[in-house]
């Protein structure tokens, strides 16, 4: 059985004071039946790590370097996340693809590198508004999961991450039958390329608006192994409420 998980992406946002939230969301849920991720800003990393120790909370990173070390100024490579005390690493979120035009070559460098490292790394893959609206979802869907993951990919090492960029932030949310259709789809897709027994290791996580109001209709759609959640998973209670839902499901 997959163990479903609720991850955190805190993106550019969180100060030393936002690790209170980390506090109460630990005390509010002490054995979640779910594993339970936040993936703050580099700078909390260690703090995160340090208050979340003993707890159920795992502490991730937003992005790796592909090297372990050298001149890239502003780069932090995976073993440093690991040594900071990150277990997770999110990668090719689309922010990093749009704003630092990363492609899937470099994804899967980095996915290496992070696994390589001891990390789990969270790949995320999704289409942007013109791209569903011309049809191509699928397609898009299916190059970047190919080219992302490296051949030596396992379920248990990496976790893909859905999320539709025009979905991300905006409120708006896929219907339930877009999500079933690309999750099944990437659920699919994984066989072909890993095999059935391997392709089922793999979570698949559903991201994108995700908020209390809507957490318990997705997490009821098959092959939705959990959720990447965003600007909802910086206050405890609302974060909190989502991952009472994926217990649930």
């Amino acid at each position: 059985m997959r163990r479903k998980l609720a991850a955190g992406n805190w993106k550019m946002n969180g100060t030393a004071a936002s690790l209170a939230e980390v506090t109460a969301l630990i005390a509010a849920h002490p054995a979640p039946r779910s594993e339970m991720l936040i993936c703050p800003p580099a700078t909390l990393i260690a703090a995160m790590a340090q208050a979340a120790a003993g707890s159920a909370l795992q502490v991730g990173g937003q992005d790796c370097h592909a090297n372990t070390s050298g001149a890239h100024t502003g780069d932090i490579a995976a073993v440093q996340l690991k040594d900071a005390g990150a277990s997770h690493v999110i990668l090719g979120h689309s922010e990093r693809r749009a704003d630092h035009n990363e492609t899937d070559a470099e994804v899967r460098a980095k996915t290496l590198a992070a696994v390589a490292a001891g990390l789990t790394a969270v790949v995320c893959i999704g289409e942007t508004e013109a791209e569903r609206d011309a049809g191509a979802t699928l397609k898009v869907i299916g190059d970047q999961l190919m080219g992302s993951l490296p051949d030596t990919a396992y379920g248990k090492e990496v976790v893909i991450a859905y999320e539709p960029v025009w979905a991300i932030g905006t409120g708006r949310t896929p219907t339930l039958e877009q999500i079933a259709e690309v999750h099944d789809f990437l659920r699919d897709e994984l066989a072909i390329r890993f095999g059935t027994a391997a392709a089922e290791d793999f979570r698949l996580l559903y991201g994108g608006s995700v908020k209390p109001s809507n957490a318990t209709e997705i997490f009821a759609i098959a092959n939705v192994d959990g959720a990447l959640v965003g600007g909802a998973s910086l206050k405890a209670a609302d974060f909190g409420a989502i991952l009472s839902a994926l217990d649930a499901s």
